[in-house]
């Protein structure tokens, strides 16, 4: 399995969905999965299941009652049946595709993305981690910036929570990428960085804040008590 190179992202990312015929051939072989060629995408899945197939290692065609271009069918040599339609659903491992799985029907993949997909803006934006994952002079750097009255200018502000050992920090126009900065910020994600290092602002304070906006959090709160986050750099004083 492949390191998480950013430990803040949950779930999947880039889901879609793929219209795949699955198609038996030759005794004993397995199944097939193949996406139908574009030239029959507006076929319905009444049209597809069931009925006769060429097909190559790349799409197949529904032959029974369908023109097959001749160009088309010399690139198709092997022959089967179209048994069913799956609809699957596929994501993004940092850049590696992934099966998450298979629904029999485009509304029942669609609800699967809907429930996969973390809609930022309502939930999962706000975490809380040991607040071992830096140094004892930057927690000391931020709660002098929680106590402190004014604003940093540098899309992050600290705060004390009240009777506790935690502090926080709020995280102001995320997520931190190119697009998104230049569009709210003026600047990019490079310049920002570059912006807090002129202002002192300490290296890791600034490696787990930037990880952090990248994936859209917009409450990180620093605990002593709170548990340990897996991938992230820790600090022991």
């Amino acid at each position: 399995m492949k390191p998480n190179p950013n430990p803040f992202i949950r779930g999947y990312s880039s889901l879609s969905i793929q219209r795949l015929l699955a198609i038996t051939y030759e005794d004993d072989c397995p199944l097939t999965y193949l996406p139908l060629h574009d030239s029959q995408s507006h076929l319905r899945d009444d049209k597809i299941e069931r009925f006769e197939c060429i097909f190559c290692d790349d799409f197949a065609l529904i032959t029974e009652g369908q023109d097959v271009p001749d160009e088309l069918d010399a690139r198709c040599q092997s022959h089967g049946i179209a048994r069913t339609v799956v609809y699957a659903v596929m994501a993004d491992d940092f850049g590696t595709p992934v099966h998450v799985g298979d629904t029999y029907s485009k509304e029942a993949a669609r609800e699967v993305v809907r429930r996969l997909t973390f809609e930022t803006g309502f939930y999962s934006r706000c975490w809380e981690i040991s607040s071992g994952h830096i140094p004892e002079a930057t927690r000391q750097y931020l709660e002098d910036l929680a106590d402190a009255s004014t604003l940093t200018g540098l899309l992050f502000e600290a705060f004390r929570i009240p009777d506790s050992d935690a502090v926080g920090v709020k995280l102001i126009a995320t997520p931190w990428t190119d697009a998104n900065l230049e569009i709210v910020d003026g600047r990019n994600a490079q310049a920002l960085h570059n912006q807090q290092a002129y202002a002192c602002v300490p290296e890791p304070l600034m490696t787990v804040m930037h990880l952090a906006a990248l994936a859209d959090v917009r409450v990180l709160i620093f605990d002593p008590n709170a548990a340990m986050l897996e991938d992230l750099p820790l600090y022991e004083d």
